[in-house]
């Protein structure tokens, strides 16, 4: 009967080892995404991240939040479009999912004022002396007049740069 007795007590211990191991691995498949795994963007701006080389196809969850365009050798530029988390896959040749991150998109880091009246938002970048900039939620009539300003800012560039000769090329 010890024999009996010493079999259960060593099966049993076994099957504590088990199950300690079992609770202190499985919440770790439940865990959100570890840090590196989250490509972090601010609103406007663009990163380059690199993927796996045999990307055929890349899914954006939400374009509204992200803009996600592959160069060659698996570079990928990340644009952050709005504010917000979404997510993007990278699929091979034959559907297999390469690699599936998070996508977190931030506001702007510089020094925003933001001027309300009433219901209507403008912003400005105050670094060092503010200056209209466009940022997501302004008023309608705020925002389209700064896109047009700088819209005839940057056809008077062009024109410029045409009547010089030069054609936008770096040598």
């Amino acid at each position: 009967m010890s024999f009996l007795l010493s079999r259960c007590r060593a099966s049993a211990a076994l099957i504590i080892r088990a199950l300690a191991v079992g609770f202190v691995l499985f919440p770790a498949a439940g865990l959100p995404a570890a840090a590196d795994d989250m490509i972090s963007v601010r609103v406007d701006q663009a990163r380059l991240v690199k993927f796996p080389e045999k990307i055929a196809t890349i899914v954006i969850g939400n374009p509204l939040i992200a803009d996600v365009t592959l160069q060659p050798g698996g570079m990928v530029v990340v644009t952050g479009k709005g504010y917000g988390a979404t997510n993007v896959i990278a699929l091979d040749r034959s559907g297999a999912v390469l690699m599936d991150r998070v996508v977190q998109v931030e506001g702007p880091a510089d020094k925003v004022v933001t001027v309300y009246r009433g219901m209507a938002r403008e912003s400005y970048s105050c670094t060092p002396e503010c200056a209209r900039r466009v940022t997501l939620g302004d008023a309608e009539t705020y925002f389209k007049s700064a896109m047009d300003q700088a819209g005839a800012i940057g056809g008077q560039a062009a024109s410029s740069g045409s009547a010089t000769g030069t054609t936008g090329r770096v040598n």
